[in-house]
């Protein structure tokens, strides 16, 4: 097993690790970039590639989120965790819901757990936002937390070496 291990570890590199563990859930650019800065990433390589890496995820889940939630409401084993979800996702959504695409950028920009590209992509299939303003409201918020993050994760790295 260790040996199947390192040669998956091997085969990976910095960049795709980082690029993969961006698109992640609760994970997302987040963690992304610190990860990459430790490997050895600038925080700007680190940041560029989270970003490329987090919105992969973003047009599969405005186009086919919805489908997947009412496919499994209808599954017992999955009907509740689907509603609660949902509800947990409509309760962090007012300002999404006063502002529209501003809001989503705000959303998204906060790097607060709970917050990031999967709730926000979520929030905007759950109310119904075009793709033409959810797309490029998500990838500016994104980018707006890659910059908070990136400093943040410049600042620890200069602490520490």
């Amino acid at each position: 097993m260790n040996l199947f291990l390192s040669a998956v570890l091997n085969f990976l590199t910095i960049e795709l690790i980082v690029f993969l563990t961006a698109a992640l859930p609760i994970i997302e650019l987040r963690g992304a970039i610190p990860i990459g800065v430790s490997l050895g990433l600038t925080p700007l390589n680190a940041a560029i590639i989270s970003i490329m890496g987090s919105m992969i995820p973003v047009p599969i889940l405005l186009f086919g989120i919805r489908t997947v939630l009412n496919f499994l409401k209808k599954v017992k084993l999955f009907k509740s965790i689907v509603y609660k979800l949902i509800n947990r996702s409509i309760d962090k959504s007012g300002k999404v819901q006063k502002y529209g695409a501003w809001g989503l950028i705000l959303f998204v920009a906060i790097p607060l757990p709970g917050t990031g590209i999967w709730s926000g992509t979520l929030i905007a299939a759950l109310l119904n936002m075009r793709f033409k303003w959810a797309f490029p409201a998500i990838l500016v918020g994104n980018i707006i937390a890659a910059i908070v993050v990136m400093s943040l994760s410049s600042g620890v790295v200069r602490v520490f070496s």
